[in-house]
């Protein structure tokens, strides 16, 4: 299961605390609103049943008392209900019994005792509040006052603080966006100046001063910056100085190497196989210290310019001995791009070189453009690369380990570095996959090649 990221953490315990807050809030206004309408309309009906009561009492008081007539003169309204138990019958306003069916045995004996009692109960599915008067030892008076205008009233209370919680949840979510938004500015520039090194861009800095409480921050990482860039700048120039002083010494052998060649006919046959051998490790040992410069020259912006690619595909690999018409255009058809005509030319020989000392040679070179980027294909037929080995095979500082495994460790892994810098000199990038068909397939993207 995928993380979730520090701001959508920070986000969702804003939001979480906010509606547990806001839950607790309508939780208990809810219950103190409820207990105080309930304890202000109890206290209402037992004022009125009680006057009610002594209404009743009274006119109950003769020799012949008509007991409807007597509840029919009670003002009761449309929300009470007034009922009397009378040795053992029950009287309302009309001559049915009414809701006598809703009063429990045990309030009726609280009654009979000579104790009043209130009680809460449902008639006819609706809340009421039950109130019962003793009068006479046969003789009890009742009062059924209805809640259900006060069941609605708690039902949109409850809507109305459900709303309030869920309102508070959402603005309590997003001010741990917007706050989160702002509190991780500074690690998000942070980041992009890591990419911006990563990529190969050493100059790029945290700007000193912006917050005092960030200020230890932007010095570490300026100062790392700085030692970075220095170490690489060292790096870069002790490849350079090296590949010059080894330029000198690899031209002598070269010229001995040749007089060699040139003579292998009066030499033995050990002899003339081992100059040979010699005089091909020279020329792959001079190919070497070319890589090499060229590496240490490949953090230069890329000088961008209108490029024929087809043709200097095509005169790249005529220059290897190999046919031009590997090289396939389109669709879409590639016509010019705006690219580094050296950069990309030695691009595509180091691919080219690849492909035949370690791939058993290119099949085909496609070049197109996809929304503005260039795309240059180049296919081998070799056993292709291991899944391992594919994330550091353009690595600028590994040895080519996919070489190794691919022609017995015979290779330097600095053309394929090559071909990576030259990519992200250009803002692009290099990656290989399996070829259709079998072998490999080493893909360069160059953004911004349409002119």
């Amino acid at each position: 299961m995928r993380r979730l990221g520090l701001r959508a953490r920070v986000t969702a315990a804003f939001a979480i605390g906010a509606l547990l807050l806001s839950a607790l809030m309508a939780l208990i206004s809810y219950e103190l609103v409820r207990r105080s309408l309930l304890d202000e309309r109890e206290r209402t009906a037992l004022r009125a049943a009680y006057f009610d009561a002594a209404v009743v009492r009274a006119g109950l008081d003769t020799d012949t008392p008509d007991i409807y007539e007597v509840l029919r003169t009670l003002d009761t309204g449309g929300s009470r209900r007034a009922l009397v138990h009378r040795d053992g019958r029950w009287y309302a306003r009309t001559a049915d019994e009414g809701p006598s069916g809703a009063v429990p045995a045990g309030l009726m004996a609280m009654v009979a005792d000579g104790e009043p009692a209130v009680q809460r109960v449902r008639v006819d599915g609706q809340p009421a509040l039950l109130v019962g008067v003793p009068l006479a030892d046969s003789t009890g008076y009742y009062e059924i006052t209805s809640l259900r205008e006060l069941e609605q009233t708690f039902q949109v209370l409850a809507l109305a603080l459900t709303v309030v919680a869920v309102t508070v949840a959402g603005s309590g979510a997003a001010l741990g966006w917007y706050a989160t938004r702002h509190g991780l500015r500074p690690l998000t520039a942070v980041a992009d100046a890591a990419e911006k090194i990563a990529a190969g861009d050493v100059t790029a800095r945290l700007a000193p001063g912006t917050d005092p409480d960030l200020a230890r921050l932007s010095t570490s990482f300026n100062r790392m910056a700085d030692q970075v860039a220095v170490r690489i700048e060292r790096d870069r120039r002790f490849a350079a100085d090296v590949a010059h002083e080894l330029r000198s010494p690899l031209q002598t052998l070269s010229a001995a190497a040749s007089v060699l060649s040139r003579r292998r006919d009066r030499l033995d046959d050990r002899t003339a196989t081992a100059a040979g051998l010699v005089s091909e490790e020279i020329t792959r040992f001079q190919q070497l210290v070319n890589d090499l410069i060229e590496l240490a020259r490949s953090d230069r912006p890329a000088q961008r310019e209108e490029v024929d690619v087809v043709a200097l595909a095509r005169d790249a690999c005529r220059g290897r001995g190999l046919p031009g018409s590997l090289v396939e255009a389109g669709p879409p058809a590639p016509g010019r791009w705006s690219v580094d005509p050296r950069r990309l030319e030695q691009l595509l020989v180091n691919l080219l070189d690849n492909a035949v000392r370690y791939g058993g040679g290119p099949v085909a070179v496609r070049l197109w453009l996809s929304d503005g980027t260039g795309v240059v294909e180049v296919d081998d037929a070799g056993p292709g690369v291991p899944v391992a080995d594919r994330e550091v095979v353009f690595d600028r500082f590994v040895r080519g380990r996919a070489a190794h495994d691919r022609a017995g460790g015979d290779g330097t892994g600095l053309g394929l570095a090559l071909v990576a810098q030259h990519a992200a000199a250009h803002g692009g990038r290099a990656s290989v996959s399996d070829r259709p068909g079998g072998g490999a397939r080493f893909r360069v993207e160059l953004p911004g090649s349409r002119p």
